[in-house]
């Protein structure tokens, strides 16, 4: 053995002399790399927050995205209902800054405040404004229940008390079973949502072709679910376009009402998939890709890496209106989304109109109109169009239809008429026939 390696008398190697001040100069070395490291991120750290405005609370751990709680305090209201059966909002008490928000459906014939109320506090102590909500009617359709969520979201954003917490940019919905696939049905009507999470989502109508989904979609499901099963998901996630960010989490043991009692391992993917798209947070990617707990879960896909829309430079302070939607549509066939946009031209005058197709089947059609408002407020509006031959509408939602011939015109409803410079409202509609992308007028008053 040789001298630099023999043991010393406590059975550590042994120095060759002239080496301790070699092996010091070592040391030194590496500590002016680490603390150069150090100083690197000491610095950067400081400007990744300063881009991204939304990141709230401080850096996550595996521990913490498991907790039940996070580092916000909360409180809470009821509210009533305002085009949806009455609500309950939990939100940060933090002044200092806004807030992303949630808003959340319960399944056929359940309640909220029974079954999903215990996600109120846990998920605004992690920096969310979430309003829940129970339905105009507990046998109400999965469409119905697209529409709620949707009026909730409106209503949080312009009307509840809590409004200027709330950055009206950033909403997401969550929905169980026939909310669930309530869920399914609002992400195509508005596609400027931020993020949305169907527990174990399902309709006994049929099942959803998500590929005109634009919202980052995360399906939750239990393993033992035999209302929602593994084969029936498996007929709805693949149709969601690969350039949509989505993932589908299945609990291990989980039956269909996995959701309706605290459930941690739910939370823990959860909540990074509201925080990375909802919040643009980065930091919380690591708990997705790849997936860091694996723990009570028997399945998981994914399209790592998840990568949130890059932030503005500094976020709403104040509501952005948009439309407060009355009683749902009919349910409509099994739908094939065929999406259609009209041109999106800045407002010149009094408002203008831009027309969507949502969804489209043999015979039929769904399409949403925004209607923006100028450079200056206004208190009415009105679009006008021609319909296309073998056109007809059937139904109407936020707004008044007048028919004649081919021509209609629908106007504001009693709600979403005032809009301010600028502002958005929608109303949608059910038609006969084939989809077109008509000319649309939008007059006011």
């Amino acid at each position: 053995m040789s001298e630099s390696s023999a043991p010393d008398a406590g059975g550590g190697p042994r120095t060759r002399p002239g080496s301790a001040r070699w092996s010091a100069g070592r040391v030194m070395a590496a500590m002016v790399a680490i603390l150069g490291l150090l100083t690197v991120t000491i610095a950067t750290r400081p400007a990744s927050a300063a881009d991204n405005p939304y990141q709230r609370g401080p850096d996550p751990t595996l521990a913490s995205v498991a907790a039940n709680r996070g580092t916000f305090a909360t409180a809470q209201l009821s509210v009533p209902g305002d085009g949806f059966g009455s609500g309950v909002i939990y939100y940060p008490t933090d002044t200092s800054q806004t807030f992303g928000a949630v808003a959340i459906v319960p399944g056929y014939s359940a309640l909220f405040s029974v079954e999903e109320a215990w996600m109120g506090h846990w998920l605004a102590s992690f920096g969310f404004v979430v309003i829940g909500i129970e339905t105009i009617s507990r046998s109400d359709s999965a469409d119905a229940r697209a529409t709620q969520l949707l009026a909730a979201l409106d209503y949080l954003t312009q009307r509840s008390s809590v409004r200027s917490r709330v950055d009206a940019s950033r909403l997401s919905i969550i929905g169980h079973s026939a909310g669930g696939a309530g869920v399914l049905t609002a992400v195509l009507r508005r596609p400027t949502l931020k993020a949305a999470v169907g527990l174990a989502p399902g309709s006994p109508v049929g099942n959803y072709n998500l590929s005109s989904d634009r919202v980052p979609t995360m399906f939750i499901s239990g393993q033992r679910d035999t209302t929602v099963s593994q084969s029936y998901l498996n007929g709805i996630y693949p149709t969601i376009p690969a350039s949509t960010p989505s993932a589908w989490v299945e609990l291990t043991g989980g039956d269909h009402l996995f959701p309706t009692r605290a459930n941690t391992n739910m939370m823990r993917v959860l909540i990074p998939w509201l925080k990375i798209f909802v919040d643009n947070d980065t930091r919380y990617t690591q708990f997705l890709c790849p997936l860091m707990d694996s723990s009570g879960i028997s399945m998981y896909r994914n399209k790592c890496p998840y990568v949130p829309t890059s932030p503005s430079p500094s976020p709403s302070t104040s509501p952005s209106p948009s439309v407060s939607p009355s009683p749902s549509p009919s349910a409509s066939p099994s739908p094939s989304p065929s999406p259609s946009t009209s041109p999106s031209p800045q407002p010149s005058g009094a408002c203008s109109a831009t027309y969507r197709t949502v969804n489209s089947w043999s015979g039929g059609y769904q399409a949403e109109v925004t209607v923006t408002a100028g450079s200056s407020a206004i208190n009415r509006w009105s679009v006008r169009w021609t319909l296309s031959s073998g056109q007809s509408i059937s139904q109407v939602w936020n707004g008044t239809l007048s028919a004649g011939g081919s021509s209609v015109t629908v106007a504001n409803a009693s709600y979403n008429g005032s809009l301010p410079a600028s502002g958005t409202t929608t109303f949608g509609f059910l038609a006969n026939g084939a989809p077109s992308t008509p000319t649309l007028t939008c007059t006011s008053p």
